[in-house]
């Protein structure tokens, strides 16, 4: 390593030479010494004081070696506080040089070097620790738990220690606990749990914190912890649950983020770690964490400001701090709900916020490359004197080492790298959690008025009818918000948001309307506050909200009804795209590799969960015209049997653990199969429809299953459909999943819930009824292995194409269509019943049945579809009917279902003005005569 390069002072030059004259070191022998001690005053004086260090350091292996033992012999009876002290210290002084001697002189990877301080830095306090609750023990016993296993005192190392991020000269906070109260045993003298671990902390803290001729280990920082100075030094499990619960604070949510058990784990750890998670991680999307942080950052922009403190590469804009507000933000916001954020590490974090897709690949890029390079100048800088700094030097030497070590040509280009790199943080810090707080006297005066104290007066831009108006939907809703339990800090985030609600919808078409929908969701989120400052902190979603409840009553039903879909509303560009067609399948068994397998209560609100964003996702893009109805329907079905196939590897593996498989099966090839009818089986499914569900399987009589509690297979195969009907039935906090009707299996609902495929034929073939072979035009396998597809496919080509009595077919349908339009039709003189009015929906799709039904065994090819509008094509293809009539049903088909679509959206009845549909409905009276005459 030369000393030579274009970028080397010769006053670095000069200090080098002079310091290897001192340490009896010759430069041309020992280059990379001469290079750190010129680098390092700290590097500098360990070398003065232990010359024997050059040998170690220069040993080959010392370069690729992270080798971690421990400072304090096995033995620790023996040790006292002044062995103990010098021990720590002489460790430190070793290693930290080890570190500078990779990052100074072999230009090490930042990341790496950090976590190799936090696991050093984590054995020295593991091992004090060790120490500390040895040497009190001697006199006092030990704390037991009630199988006579010591009680050990557990260290939360917090920040960058906790992430295993150190810095070269860190502070280090801490928390201790301990896991039950009482009293010691074994010693001379026995004292309470709580008085026998403050001496072990007090121990613990003066090994490392104290100042001695051999230095010092860290300056332990203790205000973290409950009750911060005021605080006891350490708490049990029980007292920190009941402060976390009652008095945590949003900045010790923040703090404990990071919060990492350090030493070896033990039986404690876990319930520890359980104990704190809720205060974190809340389960539902967080966004009162956006507020805090924005303020916490204000009050240290505050005492930046304050202090003077200028170049400071942590704490000014665009600095360390705020990357780390940017991920750990995301963190607190998400974490609840994605476990794989749960971690105390930056860059794992990060990593995990960009494959979620919460931060794009090229801002995460970013980000990341910014951090590194802040993180690397912020070592370098510490490690030229060991001391806790974060600014840019003012003296020469200082700058000159920077230079060389960033390995460009003069001190401007240092200043021109960290601008630029600072700069790319601050502007995606703005992004994420803002500037200042906002100034709300951006909005003007008059919407606060209206909210506030309901005076329209200011609004001169609406006529005296539309301010009574308003007036009267904003003193309801106010009315039913005084209902509700709603906190201060909900009354003042409401107060903020309101007005922004007035000022976006004051003008627009239908504005009282959707203002009544808007606030039905938000009268249902009122008393949970994250959801209030979730719309209020980010715009985008609120104005989404208010979007997609002008276009559809449905879509603002639905949040309503589950308001954790408002997370959807963040990202406009997810939101309005739903998934392709052949993804829905893919991104279930994704979505469910996170969770727990053994977890059914959650695996039941998941699915849930998965099939309402997705729905969401679907009817959003439905209301916009992104897709239109044939689309959305294929979306909605497809959709169903992604879930319905998720739902069967869950019972499956529920009923497996309990009784083995059936002889022949396995995950792949389950020998159950799941059949569809009606919308479903016809790709027609609407948002709220039912699933008519059939099950079969292929396991004969004699087959048992291969576990321990072996059963009958066919018995398996009832538990398995049983199984399946209470994951879908049953409800849960997010409602049901769908509601299943079984009665179309052959017996109706006095027949079996799973069926041999074999008996499904037989009974079609010798038992079923005419409108049970209607209902099989629309059925289709969705769910099973290929060979139960094929069977199926050929045991509903077979029964369509059966040769039927012409007059009985005929007369058997007409009664059953007449039979519905008594019981079911609900038009009048003026209206029009879409669905089961003369001339409907239901009068086309009996037409299609009966037409499969007496001519498939003519022409084979009408039993190819399922979906109406297919079956027309045929039958017109194969000479059945004529071209206008197949035009004139297909376009009143999609004509009633659009118009159906559209009304179900908007929660309105199914029945019409009949003057609109006049010529439509004419079209289907004739083609029904002409069908069945």
């Amino acid at each position: 390593m030369s000393l030579s390069g274009v970028n080397w002072t010769p006053q670095l030059r000069e200090l080098s030479v002079a310091r290897m004259q001192e340490l009896d070191l010759d430069v041309a022998t020992h280059p990379d010494i001469a290079r750190l001690v010129a680098l390092s005053d700290f590097a500098h004086r360990i070398l003065k004081s232990r010359p024997e260090l050059v040998d170690w350091l220069e040993q080959p292996q010392q370069k690729d070696n992270r080798e971690i033992p421990d400072p304090l012999p096995e033995d620790l009876d023996g040790l006292d506080d002044v062995t103990c002290s010098r021990l720590l210290r002489r460790y430190r002084q070793q290693y930290w040089l080890k570190v500078m001697w990779l990052d100074l002189v072999h230009n090490n990877a930042i990341d790496d070097s950090v976590c190799y301080v936090s696991l050093l830095a984590e054995k020295l306090i593991d091992s004090a620790n060790r120490w500390a609750f040895n040497d009190v023990a001697k006199l006092n016993g030990m704390p037991m738990d009630e199988h006579g296993n010591r009680l050990p005192m557990l260290v939360l190392g917090m920040g960058k220690l906790g992430g295993q991020e150190l810095n070269f000269s860190s502070d280090i906070d801490l928390i201790f606990a301990f896991p039950r109260a009482g009293d010691t045993q074994g010693g001379r003298r026995s004292i309470e749990n709580q008085v026998f671990y403050t001496k072990v902390a007090q121990k613990l803290i003066a090994a490392l914190n104290q100042t001695t001729a051999d230095g010092q280990v860290f300056r332990v920082d203790m205000r973290l912890r409950p009750f911060g100075d005021s605080g006891p030094l350490v708490m049990s499990f029980a007292a920190m649950e009941d402060y976390y619960q009652d008095q945590g604070r949003e900045w010790e949510r923040y703090a404990m983020l990071k919060g990492r058990l350090l030493g070896e784990p033990n039986v404690y750890w876990q319930e520890f770690y359980t104990l704190l998670r809720p205060f974190v991680y809340r389960r539902y999307i967080d966004f009162s964490v956006i507020e805090s942080l924005r303020k916490m950052k204000h009050m240290i922009a505050q005492e930046v400001r304050r202090k003077g403190l200028v170049n400071n590469i942590k704490l000014g804009g665009g600095g360390i701090r705020e990357v780390e507000f940017i991920v750990q933000a995301l963190q607190m916001i998400r974490g609840g709900r994605e476990k794989a954020l749960q971690v105390q590490s930056l860059l794992v974090a990060m990593n995990e916020l960009e494959r979620l897709d919460i931060i794009p690949s090229q801002v995460a890029a970013q980000l990341r490359t910014s951090y590194l390079h802040l993180r690397r100048i912020e070592q370098f800088l510490q490690a030229f004197d060991d001391k806790q700094t974060q600014t840019l030097p003012d003296n020469e030497l200082d700058k000159a080492r920077l230079v060389v070590l960033l390995d460009v040509n003069d001190w401007n280009e240092v200043l021109v790298f960290i601008e630029q790199t600072m700069a790319i943080v601050r502007e995606e810090f703005k992004q994420v959690i803002g500037d200042e707080p906002e100034d709300e006297s951006a909005l003007p005066e008059c919407f606060s008025l209206s909210w506030e104290q309901n005076d329209w007066s200011a609004m001169e831009q609406l006529q005296e009818t539309l301010k009574l108006d308003w007036q009267n939907a904003v003193m309801e809703f106010r009315s039913r918000l005084s209902k509700k339990p709603i906190g201060a800090r909900g009354r003042d985030i409401l107060d903020k948001l309101m007005p922004r609600v007035l000022a976006y919808l004051l003008e627009s078409e239908h504005a009282i309307s959707t203002f009544e929908r808007v606030t039905q969701v938000i009268e249902k989120v009122a008393s949970r506050t994250t959801y209030l400052e979730l719309l209020y902190e980010n715009q985008g979603a609120l104005q989404q909200l208010i979007k997609l409840c002008a276009h559809s009553k449905w879509i603002g039903e639905h949040i309503a009804r589950y308001p954790i879909l408002l997370d959807e509303l963040i990202d406009p560009a997810l939101l309005y795209r739903p998934l392709p067609l052949t993804a829905y399948k893919a991104e279930v068994r994704q979505y469910f590799l996170r969770l727990e397998s053994d977890d059914l209560e959650l695996q039941m609100e998941s699915l849930r969960q998965f099939k309402q964003t997705q729905q969401l996702r679907i009817a959003a893009a439905d209301a916009t015209g992104v897709l239109d109805l044939m689309k959305v329907s294929d979306h909605l079905t497809t959709l169903a049997e992604a879930i319905v196939e998720q739902a069967v590897n869950l019972a499956w593996e529920q009923m497996v653990s309990r009784f083995g498989k059936p002889e022949g099966t396995d995950i792949d090839n389950k020998g159950f199969a799941v059949i569809a009818y009606g919308k479903t089986g016809g790709f027609e499914l609407g948002y709220d429809s039912d699933l008519d569900l059939v099950f079969v399987h292929n396991s004969d009589g004699n087959a048992v299953t291969d576990g321990e509690n072996a059963t009958a297979a066919r018995q398996f195969y009832l538990k398995l459909a049983r199984r399946l009907m209470h994951l879908f039935n049953t409800r849960t906090a997010s409602g049901i999943l769908y509601e299943l009707d079984t009665r179309l299996r052959p017996e109706g609902n006095s027949g079996l819930l799973a069926i041999n495929i074999e008996s499904y034929y037989e009974y079609q073939r010798t038992q079923a009824w005419t409108w049970e072979h209607q209902a099989i035009v629309r059925a289709r396998l969705i769910y099973g292995h290929n060979n139960l597809k094929t069977r199926f496919g050929e045991i509903r080509h077979e029964i369509l194409s059966l040769p039927r009595d012409e007059t009985k077919l005929k007369t058997d349908v007409i009664e059953m269509r007449e039979k519905m339009r008594q019981h079911l039709a609900k038009d009048t003189l003026e209206s029009f019943d879409l669905k089961q009015g003369l001339g409907g929906m239901t009068d086309i799709e009996f037409m299609a049945q009966y037409l499969v039904l007496k001519y498939a065994s003519t022409f084979p090819m009408l039993t190819t579809y399922t979906d109406n509008i297919r079956i027309f094509e045929q039958a017109f293809v194969a000479g059945i009917i004529e071209e206008s009539m197949q035009t004139n049903l297909t376009q009143a088909y999609c004509l009633f279902r659009d118009t159906y679509h559209v009304l179900s959206l908007n929660n309105q009845s199914r029945c019409v003005e009949k003057q609109q549909f006049e010529q439509a409905t004419a079209h289907v009276v004739e083609a029904w005569q002409w069908v069945f005459a």
